[in-house]
């Protein structure tokens, strides 16, 4: 059987127009192993059509053409990859070499679509470019050599994976006299060895030098001549090659059957794929020919990757600081109770007439409690002696105002309107020149507050006094509760709670360091001191308390019983729980919002790399068209394209989190030397996150590109200029 048979091959293209042109008729034309073929004929014979459809680049036709037992013509798209690799190679007019890969790089890219070790095929590559005079030229790009040398080039990538068939379409086109001629004597070289090859021309001479010419024209084959003057160049054995070829020869003639099959198929597996590592290298080399684009293209995902991860950062270390600032400041064994009122609105839930407890009500919520602790095969037990009480009042409710009067001055604190109604002389106090302060808490003091919580002065006691926060100390303008002569100022303390007026003047023994609260005021008393001072002034019984504080036995029962109080939906934590947990939600939403605006600058990001590799793929097409001819399959397309968009992603990443870390870095700096107080927290898994979203996002904005790239004509990418 001859190596390559065509029997009544026919070829049309279908115009834009919807008509049809026919490139080719009937053609029947055979072809062996040996013969230096000239295909003659003009422009638009349909010479490079019939090249085209040979070295299965294009499977549009009718008719059967059969290479090597094979029929291409029924041969599915992965097999036709696979005999442009194995079977066929190429030598182009203009070359058509990578040109940002080396010389060998150019060569050896046929086996790295063939997954062959590193070694081996460089050693390859490097025999067959010492084949044709290139020993010397291995590192140097196509850019550097001469016409003649690029087409050595491309007779050894041709070679590389050792084809039945070589097709050179006018591989002397772009080439002076003198080259030509060393071009052609290498083609003939390669027949006389025993390949099958086939020069597309219209020049006599190169018809000249050749076994057998075949004549073409308007699509029909009018002559096929044998040249009698043909004389075969003498052939080289090689010791070494020929050593070689017998060893395996011998090993393949001992294995077992079943051996010889698994290695086989092995062998065949192998050659399909392009790795992933192979993939990974060859994006290297095409990123790194392009450096500056890609650079620019990361830097630009990586402007909204920090962004992401400094917003989290913000986010988390103000959380933190509120969270730490909490915890310094209780016990992690006292449980605050408070009920919620009927309004779910903070100033609803500090409501006191909305949420004191009576005593029947403390009664019960200590036995359910109990209980629960009972069914959880918990010991600890709420008593009278573990269990104390305490009020907390908000301004917005009981209208409170701390006076500071030095001079005594006399003047009305309270003014009665038509609804009968008491309510604060504020313009009569600034009128009077009198300093005061509206007072946003009237707090009792928890029993995790002691004295180290006081920053001046000493706690306050049921036998009298106040103590202030640092916002309350405004009020003074030394900022100190103490005098010139080193004693406790007095202040006037007014308030109105549940249509009781009362107002008192009061020793401020200490500064408190509440957490949160340091900065606004609030005022801190005993609960016992307080509780007479209500019932003194307005002749009731003492406040019913809003607060219940349960000394536990450790951290756990703690957990278990605030989880219970969770589950009922009536209770609260402390003030500075719930404005901690206000706060935490405000901090939430602002960096929520804020990682939503760094996901819209991602998602423009994602739009530029999606435009930035489209564009790669139409600047690369006859790149495309050149890996497609030397056997690539689409997977290996989009392969290399993803592996493209995978390595932005990373690199984006990394640069990514070093602009986190440097700004975070620069904005640290800046806050702790200006307001004393940096809120930046890292998670480690922050830059996991950033890494997989730099990645995710390259790689889905690249798969349309790939996928563009993967589709492409070969015929029509080599034809690209």
């Amino acid at each position: 059987m001859k190596e390559l048979q065509l029997t009544r091959v026919n070829k049309r293209y279908k115009l834009d127009n919807k008509m049809e042109f026919q490139a080719l008729f009937d053609v029947n034309v055979e072809f062996d192993k040996g013969e230096l073929v000239s295909i003659v004929g003009e422009s638009g014979s349909g010479k490079s059509t019939l090249m085209n459809l040979i070295g299965g680049l294009d499977s549009d036709f009718t008719g059967k053409i059969v290479a090597g037992g094979e029929d291409l013509s029924k041969l599915p798209e992965k097999d036709l990859d696979k005999y442009r690799k194995n079977k066929v190679g190429f030598v182009f007019q203009s070359f058509n070499l990578i040109s940002h890969l080396s010389i060998l790089d150019n060569v050896t890219l046929a086996l790295t679509l063939s997954n062959i070790g590193e070694k081996e095929k460089i050693e390859k590559a490097t025999q067959l470019l010492k084949r044709v005079g290139l020993d010397g030229h291995l590192k140097k790009k196509p850019t550097q050599l001469s016409g003649g040398q690029k087409q050595r080039v491309a007779i050894a990538r041709a070679l590389i994976n050792d084809p039945e068939i070589i097709i050179a379409d006018e591989p002397t086109g772009a080439l002076d006299s003198e080259t030509s001629m060393q071009i052609l004597q290498i083609l003939k070289e390669i027949a006389d060895s025993g390949k099958l090859v086939i020069m597309v021309t219209h020049s006599e001479k190169v018809a000249a030098v050749s076994s057998r010419v075949v004549k073409i024209s308007d699509g029909r084959i009018t002559s096929d001549t044998i040249n009698p003057d043909y004389q075969k160049t003498p052939q080289i054995e090689h010791p070494n090659e020929a050593v070689e070829e017998k060893k395996e020869e011998v090993a393949l003639s001992q294995a077992e059957p079943s051996s010889k099959k698994k290695a086989k198929k092995k062998k065949s597996k192998d050659i399909q794929n392009l790795s992933l590592m192979s993939a990974i290298r060859l994006s290297l080399h095409n990123m790194w020919a392009s450096k500056v684009k890609n650079f620019l293209m990361a830097f630009g995902v990586a402007i909204g990757i920090g962004s992401l991860i400094l917003m989290l950062c913000f986010s988390s270390g103000i959380t933190d600081f509120i969270t730490d600032t909490m915890k310094s400041y209780s016990d992690p064994t006292i449980v605050t109770i408070s009920k919620k009122g009927e309004d779910d609105s903070m100033m609803g839930m500090l409501n006191y007439n909305n949420t004191s407890f009576k005593a029947d009500e403390i009664e019960k919520l200590k036995n359910d409690i109990n209980s629960h602790l009972e069914e959880k095969n918990i010991e600890y037990r709420i008593s009278n002696d573990n269990l104390s009480q305490g009020v907390q009042l908000m301004t917005m409710v009981t209208s409170a105002n701390i006076i500071y009067n030095p001079t005594n001055k006399d003047i009305d604190y309270f003014l009665k309107n038509e609804a009968d109604q008491y309510y604060f002389n504020q313009d009569g106090l600034k009128e009077a020149d009198i300093a005061f302060e509206q007072i946003m808490c009237i707090y009792t003091i928890p029993p995790y507050y002691s004295p180290s919580n006081v920053v001046e002065g000493k706690l306050s006691t049921k036998d009298g006094g106040i103590m202030l926060t640092k916002g309350g100390l405004e009020v003074f303008e030394d900022k100190s509760i103490f005098d010139a002569n080193g004693k406790n100022r007095k202040v006037d303390i007014a308030f109105n709670l549940n249509g009781t007026q009362v107002f008192y003047s009061q020793e401020v023994t200490g500064v408190m360091d509440t957490s949160i609260m340091s900065g606004i005021t609030v005022m801190y008393v005993d609960y016992e001191y307080f509780q007479q001072l209500y019932a003194g002034k307005s002749g009731n019984d003492p406040l019913d308390p809003n607060t219940l504080y349960v000394k536990t036995d450790s951290e756990e029962t703690t957990k278990i019983i605030n989880e219970y109080l969770a589950s009922t939906g009536k209770y609260n934590g402390s003030i500075e729980d719930q404005l901690a947990g206000m706060f935490s939600s405000m901090t939430n939403v602002i960096g929520t919002s804020l990682v939503v605006i760094s996901s819209i600058s991602l998602l423009v990001s994602a739009m530029m790399i999606l435009v930035v590799l489209y564009m790669s793929v139409t600047e690369r097409t006859k790149e495309i068209g050149v890996l497609k001819s030397i056997g690539a399959r689409r997977k290996d397309i989009k392969r290399i394209f993803t592996s493209e968009s995978f390595l932005v992603g990373v690199l984006s990443g990394v640069i990514g989190i070093l602009f986190s870390l440097f700004f975070a870095l620069v904005i640290w700096i800046v806050l702790k030397s200006t307001i004393g107080l940096a809120p930046i927290s890292f998670r480690w898994w922050y830059f996991v996150v950033a890494m997989l979203v730099s990645v995710c996002i390259s790689m889905l904005s690249g798969l349309y590109p790939a996928s563009k790239a993967a589709k492409l004509d070969p015929v029509e990418s080599l034809r690209r200029e």
